[in-house]
């Protein structure tokens, strides 16, 4: 079939261009913006509405056999981020640090709990939920942090939640410097070493594994 074979037949039979505009942000940018914050804006408030409207996504994405386990806690700046925040730990490649430095801390959470025990389909919904979230944050000018450090039993008892705490997410007005530089092929260190961020001179780089090795 030719090229544009049904896009030019459309046009012929509707008389009008097909072609696609741009609306707001591609997802190559919204990617590129997406990075893991550990330090925020303390002058920037993130409230209940704008953790609804990040939260809103998941009833747009899919679900490992649409069981939608998933629920979530919303936690703003008070008494309840002030513990969560006791209960996570963030930058273990960077423990000199002791992130988040004094005056940077997150202030709002998305506690991310399962109405079922976890198996590999709530990981997965897990991932998908975790990464649209972002995203939407992204596109609101917001920033995440994605925390699997933290203690299970505490965080469910201090939050009295009634499902088990599975991941949670740092939401704020990222205030980091943060650059993504590729790994060398030819490094060959450990990928324990060559897979690590690592901060310089005030900027945090990431290193990502470029596609021509990504592909087989």
């Amino acid at each position: 079939m030719a090229d544009n074979y049904l896009e030019k037949r459309y046009d012929e039979v509707f008389g009008q261009k097909t072609k696609l505009k741009r609306v707001g942000h591609t997802l190559d940018e919204l990617l590129l913006k997406n990075r893991s914050h550990r330090g925020y804006l303390k002058d920037f408030v993130v409230t209940r509405e704008m953790l609804e409207r990040i939260v809103s996504v998941n009833t747009k994405i899919p679900s490992w056999c649409n069981q939608q386990a998933l629920r979530f806690k919303l936690v703003t700046k008070g008494e309840e981020a002030d513990k969560v925040l006791s209960l996570v730990k963030m930058g273990a490649a960077l423990p000199e640090l002791h992130l988040p430095l004094a005056g940077t801390e997150p202030e709002a959470f998305v506690i991310c709990c399962t109405t079922i025990p976890e198996f590999r389909g709530v990981d997965i919904d897990l991932g998908i939920s975790l990464q649209s979230m972002c995203l939407k944050a992204v596109e609101m000018g917001l920033n995440g942090l994605i925390i699997g450090n933290y203690n299970r039993q505490q965080l469910q008892e201090a939050l009295y939640l009634p499902y088990a705490p599975v991941a949670v997410l740092a939401i704020g007005k990222g205030i980091e410097n943060i650059t993504l530089v590729p790994i060398d092929s030819s490094d060959t260190r450990p990928v324990k070493e060559t897979h690590a961020y690592y901060r310089q001179d005030g900027i945090h780089y990431v290193p990502k594994v470029q596609l021509k090795d990504l592909i087989i």
